[in-house]
């Protein structure tokens, strides 16, 4: 068995059934994707188009390929025709974006909406209030080739087991809210994706569905 293969047999056994798991392979060359998918990996991450496009190519067409990054909105057009996910929806521009690209392919791409709640300063993702608005106000609901599946946040970077547990607990309750707000009748309105490979065992405690592990799987960068 190859290191990869028992990496993810290590990373799978911390996990509870009802959560996925998303190998981010960004940076790592497609044999060692390929190694995951031999030992039972279909779900990878990747946050550079070009590179994604590359692989694609040169790997099996059941790999359920999320980009898990900042997507730039013209670079949608380029990942489209073959997308399975968007993980980091941050704003309606990349939404409508998303919707016209999806639209061309005859295809729905499923996404996560993206929360800003660590503390940390970043530049991308919802506040919650903003989250609201943009739910609330409903332009949304006339993209009928984008499908809006749940929630994502990453907690902060931080030792504070308790700040990153109450974090994910927020998330977690604001999916409760949106949930019977906005999506009561969508069985598919059903995704919490936050945990990576240094805060895996809180996220679960924290009703995760879906977590992304990059190094534990494939050790260091490829290139």
């Amino acid at each position: 068995m190859s290191d990869i293969a028992q990496n993810l047999l290590a990373v799978r056994s911390q996990l509870p059934e009802h959560v996925r798991l998303v190998a981010v392979s960004k940076y790592h060359p497609a044999e060692s994707i390929r190694e995951a998918y031999d030992a039972g990996q279909r779900v990878f991450g990747e946050s550079h188009e070009r590179e994604l496009t590359q692989k694609v190519a040169l790997l099996p067409n059941d790999i359920e390929w999320h980009f898990i990054g900042h997507l730039q909105t013209n670079k949608v057009k380029y990942i489209a025709p073959y997308i399975s996910m968007v993980e980091a929806a941050d704003s309606l521009r990349l939404l409508r974006e998303i919707q016209k690209q999806a639209a061309r392919h005859d295809r729905v791409i499923d996404v996560l909406l993206e929360l800003h709640i660590a503390e940390e300063e970043t530049k991308y993702g919802f506040s919650l209030d903003d989250c609201r608005k943009m739910l609330e106000e409903g332009e949304w609901r006339q993209m009928p080739n984008v499908r809006i599946c749940g929630l994502m946040m990453m907690a902060s970077y931080v030792e504070d087991v308790e700040q990153i547990r109450a974090e994910m607990t927020l998330a977690a309750d604001f999916f409760d809210e949106v949930k019977q707000r906005f999506f009561a009748d969508a069985p598919y309105f059903k995704e919490r994706s936050w945990g990576m490979s240094h805060d895996i065992p809180i996220a679960c405690q924290c009703r995760s569905t879906m977590v992304r592990v990059g190094t534990a799987i494939f050790c260091e960068r490829g290139y």
